[in-house]
């Protein structure tokens, strides 16, 4: 399936976020806690790689500079096609920086990355809902604004290999 460069959150982000999913299964409607293998954690994608090379990849990130944890704070809703449903975080521009950073080293690998993580294409998400029909939108709109605004650290991150959850903790946040 693909490969995913992953910011990942403190235990306490994660909790909230977690808290929201389970909210949304209760409601009926499908979240990464359920989607494919189950093994999903909640997570902003830096790029994510259609075909890759994973040594090649870990060396790439871990040649790129080391990055601080940080804060993310979530204001609203964002809707992609086919119901996909997620958290719209509010970035500091370094981690634009560092995403674009990030790609440039991937595709120097040989990578091929998906074309919403090109270089110019990024629109920074947390995914929620996977799946949302269409009269569940509202269900998903309200209860993620019943927990906004949300601020959540980012304190680590991994690449994460979506097809099965393997997960390979990166040695620094890039």
């Amino acid at each position: 399936m693909a490969l995913a460069v992953c910011l990942l959150f403190d235990p306490r982000s994660e909790l909230l976020m977690r808290d929201l999913w389970s909210r949304l299964e209760d409601a009926g409607v499908p979240t990464l806690a359920t989607h494919t293998h189950g093994r999903h954690y909640p997570h902003l994608s830096y790029a994510v790689l259609r075909e890759w090379d994973v040594e090649r990849t870990q060396e790439a990130l871990a040649a790129l500079p080391a990055a601080e944890p940080f804060m993310l704070s979530f204001h609203g809703t964002l809707v992609f096609p086919r119901g996909r449903a997620a958290l719209a975080p509010a970035i500091p521009a370094d981690v634009a920086l560092r995403q674009w950073r990030i790609v440039t080293a991937l595709e120097a690998t040989g990578a091929e990355l998906h074309r919403s993580y090109q270089a110019g294409h990024w629109v920074p998400h947390v995914s929620v809902a996977t799946r949302a029909p269409g009269t569940k939108l509202a269900t998903v709109v309200k209860a993620i604004a019943d927990v906004l605004p949300l601020t959540a650290r980012v304190d680590r991150a991994a690449l994460v290999d979506s097809a099965t959850g393997e997960t390979w903790r990166l040695p620094h946040i890039p």
